[in-house]
């Protein structure tokens, strides 16, 4: 099961589970459309993956599956991956 992670790794912006500005990698390090596809040129910083979007849960899904509360921030924002 997905966490849905509420917020960019880089700039912390609030991605609600609903977003359809939400990436993920396959480690579901998640980060907003603008980071990912500006600074992070589609790559994740930490494990090197591609970002694609993030599933949207269904309303009655969440309900029983809720997202995340746990942010997750790098403390010096993020850089692209070598």
């Amino acid at each position: 099961m997905l966490e849905l992670r509420p917020s960019c790794e880089c700039c912390d912006r609030d991605l609600p589970p609903e977003s359809g500005l939400a990436r993920i990698c396959s480690f579901e390090c998640t980060f907003c459309a603008g980071c990912a596809e500006g600074v992070l040129a589609g790559r994740c910083p930490n494990c090197g993956g591609n970002l694609v979007a993030r599933p949207i849960r269904p309303p009655a899904a969440l309900a029983r599956h809720p997202a995340s509360t746990v942010r997750v921030v790098k403390e010096r924002g993020c850089t692209a991956v070598a």
